[in-house]
This record gives C-alpha cells, structure tokens and sequence, in this order.
C-alpha cells in the first residue's frame, strides 16, 4: 500500500473514531429529547414547523433563584441579561437551521405526567437591528410542553417564539408577545433507556 493511501485510511480512521467518540458523549449528556409540530394560531392559522427541544440536563432551583432576582431588579432586561450569562442546558432548533441554546428549563410533575417549561434568550437578527425594528424588545423564546404519560395523544404545549416577560395589573407575571403563540402537537417524548 502506497504512502498516501495509508495516510488517508489512517486519517478515515481518526476521523471515524473522534465522530464516534462525540456521539457517545452527546448521547450520555442528553437527558430527553422532545420533537414536536408547531401549529400557527390566529393569523399564522395554517402555518407548521417542526420544533425539537434538546434537554441536556434541567436547571436547578439555584437557577430559578437567580432569574427570580433579576427579574425583580431588572425587569425584562434584567431577565435577558441573567439568561444570556447561563450555561446552556440544551438546545431548541427548526429543521434547516443550527437552532439555539436553551439557558433554563424545568421538569414539573402533574396528576398525568409532567410539565415542561423552558425559556432563553432569543437570538435577534442582523435584519432587525439594522432597521431598528420593534421586535427587538420581544427577546426570549419561551414554551410549556405538557406530556401526558397515561394518553400521549392528550400531549401538548406552546411555544412563544418572540416574547417578554411583564407584570400584568394584577402584579401577576405576564408574557407579551410579538405575534400569535404557536400550539405544539404532535408531541413525541424521547426519553434515553432508563430514565423513563
């Protein structure tokens, strides 16, 4: 064998071991993964995606604390803020795009199952900041996925892919939104082997 074709099967075999290699360990890091459709409401009636929510592990109750805190002091930028100095906790991605990372989500156990709720900050494109758009204060990408373990086909949620966070009259906390929320159906839980 030539030089150059064991350099190259060589390389192929690096190459094939470091892919491996990153599989496994994605695969270990991963605590759920949640593929969902999501259905347009209101003016966006009749539109659908594809939504996939990669947990890699959930916040903590230091987590919440923290974004409790600089809500109370900040607001909505306060909350941006403290989100976009968080660790990424998994991702959310559209097919046909890289996604991006999700900073907090949480695992809540109801009567049927339990309750998903994740927010981060959205990512805000060149395009809107170069026409100085409204939609850059609407920047946290927010969402409940409710999983009913008894009848999967009793699943489901909402996504607010452009949103902030307020306080409503009541003093109660109230989220704003750009545009319609998107209802996510179609819910399929994929939880590694021996979490379930």
């Amino acid at each position: 064998m030539n030089p150059e074709r064991k350099l190259v099967r060589t390389a192929r075999c690096i190459i094939f071991f470091v892919a491996m290699m990153a599989m496994a360990v994605f695969a270990v890091a991963q605590v759920e993964t949640i593929d969902a459709t999501a259905r347009g409401t209101s003016t966006q009636m009749g539109a659908n995606f594809s939504v996939k929510v990669v947990i890699s592990q959930f916040s903590t109750a230091e987590d919440r604390e923290a974004l409790d805190a600089a809500f109370v002091k900040g607001g909505n930028k306060g909350l941006v803020e403290a989100l976009s100095k968080m660790k990424s906790v998994g991702r959310i991605q559209i097919p046909g795009t890289v996604g991006y990372s999700l900073k907090y989500a949480v695992s809540i156990p109801t009567p049927t199952g339990r309750k998903i709720l994740f927010v981060t900050e959205r990512p805000i494109h060149l395009r809107e900041v170069y026409h100085n758009t409204q939609s850059q204060a609407y920047n946290l990408t927010a969402g409940e996925i409710n999983i009913n373990d008894q009848d999967k086909n009793k699943s489901g949620g909402v996504l607010y892919p452009a949103a902030q966070l307020g306080i409503n009259q009541d003093g109660e906390l109230q989220w704003s939104l750009r545009k319609n929320p998107w209802q996510l159906v179609n819910i399929i839980d994929w939880m590694p082997k021996g979490k379930e």
